[in-house]
Protein backbone atom coordinates (compact mmCIF):
# COMPACT_ATOMS: atom_id res chain seq x y z
CA UNK A 1 0.00 0.00 0.00
CA UNK A 2 1.40 3.29 -1.12
CA UNK A 3 2.00 6.07 1.66
CA UNK A 4 -1.27 8.34 1.93
CA UNK A 5 -0.17 11.62 0.43
CA UNK A 6 -2.50 13.43 2.98
CA UNK A 7 -0.68 12.14 6.02
CA UNK A 8 2.27 12.93 4.41
CA UNK A 9 0.99 17.00 3.91
CA UNK A 10 -0.41 16.28 7.26
CA UNK A 11 4.06 15.66 8.76
CA UNK A 12 5.37 18.78 6.77
CA UNK A 13 2.54 21.17 7.43
CA UNK A 14 3.16 20.68 10.70
CA UNK A 15 6.84 20.49 11.16
CA UNK A 16 6.75 24.10 9.22
CA UNK A 17 4.45 25.23 11.49
CA UNK A 18 6.54 24.15 14.40
CA UNK A 19 3.56 21.98 16.24
CA UNK A 20 5.56 18.94 18.05
CA UNK A 21 2.75 17.29 18.96
CA UNK A 22 1.09 17.08 15.73
CA UNK A 23 4.40 16.49 14.06
CA UNK A 24 5.03 13.18 16.52
CA UNK A 25 1.31 12.09 15.98
CA UNK A 26 1.28 12.24 12.59
CA UNK A 27 4.60 10.55 11.93
CA UNK A 28 3.15 7.61 14.35
CA UNK A 29 -0.34 7.41 11.93
CA UNK A 30 2.13 7.43 9.05
CA UNK A 31 3.97 4.17 10.19
CA UNK A 32 0.98 2.82 11.29
CA UNK A 33 -0.69 3.02 7.28
CA UNK A 34 2.45 1.42 5.78
CA UNK A 35 4.96 4.52 5.02
CA UNK A 36 8.76 4.24 4.98
CA UNK A 37 11.03 5.86 6.93
CA UNK A 38 13.21 6.67 4.33
CA UNK A 39 9.82 7.88 2.59
CA UNK A 40 9.17 9.96 5.64
CA UNK A 41 12.60 11.69 5.84
CA UNK A 42 13.04 12.30 2.39
CA UNK A 43 9.62 13.21 1.72
CA UNK A 44 7.83 15.99 4.33
CA UNK A 45 9.99 16.13 6.64
CA UNK A 46 13.22 17.31 4.36
CA UNK A 47 10.92 19.62 2.45
CA UNK A 48 9.79 20.79 5.76
CA UNK A 49 12.96 21.99 6.93
CA UNK A 50 13.93 23.47 3.38
CA UNK A 51 10.89 25.32 3.60
CA UNK A 52 11.88 26.72 7.22
CA UNK A 53 15.08 27.52 5.85
CA UNK A 54 13.37 29.79 3.26
CA UNK A 55 11.14 31.11 5.63
CA UNK A 56 14.26 32.50 7.51
CA UNK A 57 16.19 34.20 4.63
CA UNK A 58 13.63 35.62 3.96
CA UNK A 59 13.06 37.25 7.64
CA UNK A 60 10.17 35.49 8.37
CA UNK A 61 11.42 32.68 10.86
CA UNK A 62 14.38 33.56 13.13
CA UNK A 63 17.08 31.25 15.07
CA UNK A 64 14.43 30.48 17.50
CA UNK A 65 12.50 28.99 15.00
CA UNK A 66 15.26 27.05 13.45
CA UNK A 67 16.34 25.65 16.76
CA UNK A 68 12.56 24.62 17.60
CA UNK A 69 12.31 22.80 14.38
CA UNK A 70 15.74 20.81 14.76
CA UNK A 71 14.91 20.14 18.26
CA UNK A 72 11.66 18.66 16.54
CA UNK A 73 13.19 17.26 13.93
CA UNK A 74 15.86 15.44 16.19
CA UNK A 75 12.63 14.10 18.38
CA UNK A 76 11.18 12.42 15.49
CA UNK A 77 14.14 10.64 14.32
CA UNK A 78 14.43 8.72 17.67
CA UNK A 79 11.38 6.66 16.15
CA UNK A 80 12.27 6.94 12.93
CA UNK A 81 16.65 6.42 13.30
CA UNK A 82 15.97 2.55 13.85
CA UNK A 83 13.70 2.19 10.68
CA UNK A 84 15.81 4.22 8.68
CA UNK A 85 18.71 1.33 9.64
CA UNK A 86 16.63 -1.46 9.42
CA UNK A 87 15.34 -0.28 6.01
CA UNK A 88 18.81 0.38 4.61
CA UNK A 89 20.60 -3.24 5.71
CA UNK A 90 16.93 -4.66 3.44
CA UNK A 91 17.60 -2.45 0.17
CA UNK A 92 21.81 -3.04 0.78
CA UNK A 93 24.31 -1.52 -1.28
CA UNK A 94 24.00 1.90 -0.32
CA UNK A 95 25.75 1.16 2.92
CA UNK A 96 28.86 -0.01 1.19
CA UNK A 97 29.59 4.26 0.70
CA UNK A 98 30.91 5.58 3.77
CA UNK A 99 30.86 9.25 4.58
CA UNK A 100 32.44 11.34 6.69
CA UNK A 101 30.93 14.61 7.88
CA UNK A 102 31.20 17.83 10.56
CA UNK A 103 31.40 21.18 11.65
CA UNK A 104 34.46 22.74 10.98
CA UNK A 105 36.14 24.68 13.50
CA UNK A 106 35.00 27.42 15.34
CA UNK A 107 31.39 26.92 14.09
CA UNK A 108 29.04 25.26 16.66
CA UNK A 109 25.84 25.23 13.92
CA UNK A 110 24.19 21.63 13.55
CA UNK A 111 21.15 22.05 12.15
CA UNK A 112 21.66 22.04 8.46
CA UNK A 113 24.98 19.04 9.22
CA UNK A 114 22.90 17.05 10.92
CA UNK A 115 20.09 16.99 8.36
CA UNK A 116 22.50 16.20 5.93
CA UNK A 117 23.91 13.36 7.59
CA UNK A 118 20.25 12.24 8.46
CA UNK A 119 19.06 12.82 4.96
CA UNK A 120 22.76 10.37 3.82
CA UNK A 121 21.56 7.61 6.06
CA UNK A 122 17.83 7.68 4.97
CA UNK A 123 19.74 7.11 1.71
CA UNK A 124 21.20 4.34 2.84
CA UNK A 125 24.78 5.33 3.19
CA UNK A 126 27.07 4.66 6.05
CA UNK A 127 27.81 8.01 8.12
CA UNK A 128 30.01 9.14 10.19
CA UNK A 129 29.20 12.54 12.46
CA UNK A 130 32.65 13.92 13.82
CA UNK A 131 29.77 16.49 15.18
CA UNK A 132 30.64 20.67 15.41
CA UNK A 133 33.89 22.73 16.01
CA UNK A 134 35.75 19.63 14.27
CA UNK A 135 39.75 20.95 14.37
CA UNK A 136 41.31 20.19 10.49
CA UNK A 137 43.50 17.33 12.24
CA UNK A 138 40.44 15.62 13.42
CA UNK A 139 38.79 16.09 10.28
CA UNK A 140 42.51 14.24 8.92
CA UNK A 141 42.38 11.89 11.55
CA UNK A 142 38.83 10.87 11.05
CA UNK A 143 39.75 10.38 6.96
CA UNK A 144 42.88 7.90 8.02
CA UNK A 145 40.87 5.79 10.61
CA UNK A 146 37.50 5.31 8.63
CA UNK A 147 39.01 5.54 5.24
CA UNK A 148 35.35 7.15 3.62
CA UNK A 149 34.30 7.62 0.10
CA UNK A 150 33.39 11.32 0.60
CA UNK A 151 34.45 14.08 3.18
CA UNK A 152 31.46 16.62 3.95
CA UNK A 153 32.23 19.27 5.70
CA UNK A 154 29.65 22.54 6.67
CA UNK A 155 30.73 26.31 7.77
CA UNK A 156 27.75 28.31 8.57
CA UNK A 157 30.10 31.93 9.79
CA UNK A 158 31.91 33.34 7.03
CA UNK A 159 34.89 33.54 9.65
CA UNK A 160 35.44 29.55 10.28
CA UNK A 161 34.44 28.66 6.11
CA UNK A 162 38.46 29.60 5.62
CA UNK A 163 38.96 26.67 7.66
CA UNK A 164 37.48 24.41 5.20
CA UNK A 165 40.65 25.24 3.19
CA UNK A 166 42.37 23.86 5.84
CA UNK A 167 41.53 20.67 5.89
CA UNK A 168 42.15 19.91 2.11
CA UNK A 169 45.77 21.29 2.42
CA UNK A 170 46.47 19.29 5.05
CA UNK A 171 44.87 16.26 3.59
CA UNK A 172 47.21 16.88 0.95
CA UNK A 173 49.90 17.12 2.95
CA UNK A 174 49.21 13.81 4.28
CA UNK A 175 48.82 11.91 0.95
CA UNK A 176 45.26 11.91 1.14
CA UNK A 177 43.53 14.30 -0.74
CA UNK A 178 42.96 12.01 -3.82
CA UNK A 179 41.84 9.63 -1.95
CA UNK A 180 38.37 11.35 -0.83
CA UNK A 181 35.95 13.21 -2.84
CA UNK A 182 35.02 16.40 -0.99
CA UNK A 183 31.31 18.36 -0.61
CA UNK A 184 31.40 21.67 1.14
CA UNK A 185 27.90 23.52 2.11
CA UNK A 186 26.47 25.75 4.15
CA UNK A 187 25.19 29.25 4.92
CA UNK A 188 29.16 30.37 4.08
CA UNK A 189 29.80 28.43 1.53
CA UNK A 190 29.61 29.17 -2.31
CA UNK A 191 29.89 27.06 -5.47
CA UNK A 192 32.68 29.82 -5.65
CA UNK A 193 34.18 29.67 -2.54
CA UNK A 194 34.05 25.43 -2.94
CA UNK A 195 36.25 25.89 -5.98
CA UNK A 196 38.56 28.17 -5.07
CA UNK A 197 39.78 26.19 -1.93
CA UNK A 198 39.54 22.85 -4.02
CA UNK A 199 36.46 21.17 -3.33
CA UNK A 200 34.78 18.50 -5.37
CA UNK A 201 31.47 19.71 -4.99
CA UNK A 202 28.69 21.83 -3.76
CA UNK A 203 25.87 21.30 -1.76
CA UNK A 204 23.33 23.94 -1.60
CA UNK A 205 20.83 22.11 0.58
CA UNK A 206 20.31 18.13 2.12
CA UNK A 207 18.97 17.10 -1.03
CA UNK A 208 21.61 18.02 -3.23
CA UNK A 209 24.25 16.58 -0.79
CA UNK A 210 22.39 13.19 -1.40
CA UNK A 211 22.18 13.60 -5.37
CA UNK A 212 25.69 14.57 -5.35
CA UNK A 213 26.65 11.25 -3.57
CA UNK A 214 24.55 8.97 -5.35
CA UNK A 215 25.55 10.43 -8.61
CA UNK A 216 29.80 10.58 -8.38
CA UNK A 217 30.49 8.63 -5.40
CA UNK A 218 29.92 5.14 -6.95
CA UNK A 219 32.24 4.74 -9.58
CA UNK A 220 35.35 6.99 -7.19
CA UNK A 221 38.23 4.14 -6.49
CA UNK A 222 39.69 4.19 -2.59
CA UNK A 223 42.95 2.74 -2.25
CA UNK A 224 44.23 3.87 0.67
Amino acid sequence: MACPEKIKEEIRECLVDLDRDCVLEKVDDALSQECSATELVLGPMSEAMQEIGRLYEEGEYFIAELMEAAEIFKEAMKKLKPLLQEEARRRGGGSKIRIVIGTVKGDIHDIGKSLVATMLEAAGYEVIDLGVDVLPEKFVEAVKKYKPHVLAMSALLTSTAKHMKEVIDLLKKEGLRDKVYIIVGGAAVTPGFAEEIGADAYGGTAIDAVSIVKNISRGKSREY
